[in-house]
């Protein structure tokens, strides 16, 4: 299958992708990108939850080793991290750029600083807000380096800039799969208007329990949303498809993360994945948890997994028969930890 050619060609030929770059766009005017609905105006600068205005801010990108195999493959997946995001994970591994404040966005002010038209909150501008053309040539870039894929991190917030980016980097040239690598917190009607775009989805089931939810990542529906998108998801690329490579062209990769004291709600979220998505999903299995950014305020987060809670999320997934993906080893936490103060954050 390395004939494979990315849905999103054929989008570019029709003019379809520039559509749905306007009407994703236009959504910034009352954002309803996530489930958190602000209805804030980011063409004028003005912030909601994400404290993210109308630029996409990229706060670094390379080629990246360390995803699920069929991801990294042997040339890494360009991966771009974006800053900010909708939720407020307290053990957010990720917290130099995705909660590099924990104060209330600023008031929102037009900046002199202009692109296209664009308009930027001046009070927050940071260095690694980048224009549209800049996010285009970032992709290629990455693509011009070998890598297999073009990984956006944290997508979420910024899911109308990353396609009006990818209209215009496929109109230079951009031809490798995108994937969309998310926490799960998505609006359904976002992801329907990336139906036929993405062509790898990797999102996160990170609890079972809207209580632990709220509690650990600021969103009380978080169940609710996430269980709605992945199986959106499933609809849109179906189940993982490989190339003659082993390298990913297609499908969905369900992430789970297992916390301390269960708090993931491993066994249901396993059950859901088994029952509502299918047993041929592959799931990446995660151990890597360690207690970083807030997690000493919370107890129960405050440590990291032990090796029996993560022998019995092993066992779950037996037990639902979901045979297909990735589990690491239960020292992954001991090397798997990004620090983004570094240009390369996950070289040591």
């Amino acid at each position: 299958m390395n004939s494979y050619a990315p849905s999103y060609l054929k989008l570019l030929k029709t003019g379809e992708l520039n559509k749905r770059a306007e009407k994703l766009m236009a959504i910034l005017k009352d954002c309803t990108l996530c489930p958190r609905d602000c209805h804030a105006d980011r063409t004028v600068g003005k912030v909601g939850y994400c404290r993210s205005g109308y630029l996409p801010i990229v706060s670094s990108y390379c080629a990246h080793f360390g995803e699920e195999p069929v991801i990294s493959g042997t040339k890494g997946s360009g991966t771009i991290f974006f800053g900010n995001c909708n939720l407020r994970c307290v053990f957010c591994q990720n917290h130099q750029i995705s909660q590099a404040s924990s104060s209330p966005a600023p008031t929102p002010l037009p900046s002199p600083r202009r692109e296209e038209g664009d308009f930027y909150n001046k009070t927050s501008l940071k260095e690694d807000e980048v224009g549209f053309e800049r996010l285009a040539d970032i992709m290629l870039e990455l693509q011009s380096l070998g890598c297999h894929n073009i990984n956006f991190v944290s997508p979420s917030h910024f899911a109308a800039q990353i396609v009006k980016a990818v209209d215009i980097a496929a109109s230079k040239g951009l031809t490798i799969p995108l994937v969309y690598n998310t926490n799960g917190h998505d609006s359904l009607d976002t992801l329907r208007l990336l139906d036929g775009i993405i062509d790898i989805y990797l999102p996160d089931i990170k609890y079972s329990d809207e209580h632990a939810a709220l509690e650990y990542s600021k969103a009380g529906d978080y169940v609710e949303h996430s269980r709605s998108a992945v199986i959106e998801m499933k609809r849109q690329v179906g189940d993982l498809i490989v190339d003659s490579s082993g390298i990913a062209v297609k499908g969905l990769i369900v992430r789970h993360l297992v916390l301390s004291n269960d708090l993931a709600g491993s066994e249901e979220s396993l059950r859901f994945i088994s029952e509502k998505v299918g047993k041929n999903t592959f799931m990446s299995v995660m151990s890597q948890y360690f207690p970083t950014h807030k997690a000493a305020e919370y107890p129960l987060v405050s440590r990291p997994i032990s090796h029996r809670e993560y022998e019995r999320v092993l066992e779950w997934l037996d037990r639902f028969g979901l045979e297909n993906g990735w589990v690491q080893e239960h020292s992954s936490r001991d090397y798997y930890r990004p620090d983004f103060e570094k240009e390369k954050p996950f070289e040591g």
